[in-house]
């Protein structure tokens, strides 16, 4: 049983037991009866925090996409060329992802559940990387590294190419494929598309 302060706001100290439940159990054996259970409160004031167990899930969800996200500012924010930064996000969001799917499993196979349903904590995910790409990318091509005439194409090029990577389900799909082979497969396909944004050949 996870150990929460009493002192720790309600709503994160429900967060705090329900992810712990589960990734320990998995999504499917989680009530909401056994989380109010262990924060000492009725099934009614969690309710109070979090209006549905499928809310619950996609703050489960947030609560680990977070640092996630911010890795990902942080790179784009950061002073390198263009070139290196497009390759530490990619980077950073597959080992990330199958970080999370060899130290979490329920808590990926949680969130790749968003994704397939489309859910806005999914949606949101994806727009971020999106948006930090495409920063990188702009940069690219003012400065002259990235020798490209329509962002567009640029922007689809890198979720083509990389999609394998950046795609949660596709890295849960990957699972069974050592770490060191995929990781070998990312940096050369992040090498390559590199190479054709600087071919001024898209």
């Amino acid at each position: 049983m996870k150990v929460t302060s009493q002192s720790e706001p309600a709503d994160l100290r429900i967060l705090d037991l329900a992810a712990d439940q589960v990734r320990k159990l998995g999504a499917g054996r989680l009530t909401i009866v056994s989380v109010a259970r262990e924060a000492g409160m009725s099934h009614g004031n969690v309710y109070r925090y979090f209006p549905s167990k499928e809310a619950l899930f996609d703050a489960i969800s947030e609560q680990w996409l977070k640092p996630v996200e911010a890795g990902w500012r942080m790179i784009a924010d950061a002073p390198d060329p263009a070139f290196d930064k497009l390759e530490r996000i990619v980077v950073s969001a597959h080992r990330s992802y199958r970080d999370k799917l060899e130290t979490d499993p329920h808590l990926f196979d949680l969130f790749c559940r968003s994704v397939e349903e489309g859910r806005s904590t999914a949606r949101k995910h994806r727009n971020k990387l999106q948006s930090e790409i495409q920063r990188v990318l702009e940069e690219g091509m003012a400065g002259g590294l990235f020798d490209v005439a329509d962002q567009r194409r640029a922007l689809a090029l890198v979720f083509d190419a990389l999609y394998r990577f950046m795609s949660p389900i596709s890295v849960r799909l990957d699972r069974d494929t050592p770490r060191a082979q995929m990781d070998g497969r990312c940096d050369r396909c992040v090498r390559l598309t590199l190479r054709i944004l600087s071919s001024g050949r898209l």
